[in-house]
């Protein structure tokens, strides 16, 4: 019996390490259309369900009215102040948050003294529910943007210092050591050495924060706004408008949906060097 060529060989491998199907799809791709499909599965099934009467429309409209109501908002104009009040409001809560986290995670990471102070302080107040002192940041700083800013840098402090320390305290200790025996000032130890070595753990920490500032802002405009997503679903609720309610509730799952990829970019950008999968 002759022996298979070298050439037979490489396609019978190529074959196998593709899976035995066409090139084009890959892995990745089936996992994106199933992604994609998951969610139009399920609107179908509640369409079909409202539609033929086992789904009771006056609690659970159908996709259809939900689309209809939406696209009226917009053509109005009601939706784009609601949506960037709160745009507004979570950008500012979130960047004051973050900013400071970051800082003193890294400081919390690199130095045992600021570890002293600051982790009984955080293990002791993380626990508390953060819409729970809303009241407190009303009464301290009124109804206005300040106490809606206050309540989601709150929210998002926690998540990033914490994921930050422990990307510091990850870094292998001989990139520390490096950095003292070139003699790196503090800064430098910041900016060079703790900030790139916890970047990946940073940016997971952001996420949280800002899955956490949707939340926050959402049930802060519940009753402290008279504008906002938050205030949309309030308002709609109270008055049995359940189509402009269920807007609002789409209008967050979209908003989580956007700022989920666009850190998952901004990770892509800042930390080239983590493995990706798929």
């Amino acid at each position: 019996m002759s022996q298979p060529r070298a050439s037979d060989r490489t396609v019978v491998q190529a074959g196998r390490k593709d899976g035995g199907g066409p090139r084009w799809l890959s892995r990745a791709r089936i996992e994106r259309a199933i992604s994609l499909a998951s969610p139009l599965l399920l609107l179908a099934i509640w369409q079909l369900g409202a539609l033929s009467g086992h789904v009771d429309t006056r609690f659970f409209p159908a996709p259809s009215a939900i689309f209809v109501e939406a696209e009226q908002m917009v053509k109005t104009g009601e939706m784009w102040i609601h949506l960037t009040i709160s745009l507004e409001r979570i950008a500012i809560g979130f960047v004051l948050g973050a900013v400071p986290g970051i800082a003193i995670g890294l400081a919390t990471g690199l130095f045992s003294p600021v570890r002293a102070i600051v982790q009984p302080l955080v293990d002791a107040t993380f626990p508390i529910p953060k819409i729970a002192i809303l009241p407190l940041f009303i009464m301290t700083l009124g109804l206005g943007e300040e106490s809606k800013y206050a309540i989601i840098a709150t929210g998002v402090i926690y998540f990033v210092l914490i994921n930050t320390a422990a990307g510091v305290r990850n870094i292998d200790r001989i990139y520390l050591d490096v950095g003292k025996n070139f003699g790196a000032s503090r800064w430098m130890m910041f900016t060079d050495v703790a900030l790139p070595g916890a970047l990946p753990l940073i940016m997971t920490g952001l996420k949280l924060g800002m899955g956490v500032a949707l939340l926050v802002i959402v049930s802060a405009e519940f009753v402290g706004a008279k504008s906002g997503i938050g205030y949309l679903i309030w308002t709609s609720w109270q008055v049995f408008q359940v189509e402009k309610m269920y807007v609002g509730l789409l209008v967050c799952a979209a908003l989580g949906f956007v700022t989920a990829i666009l850190l998952e970019y901004c990770e892509r950008i800042l930390i080239p060097w983590r493995p990706r999968r798929g």
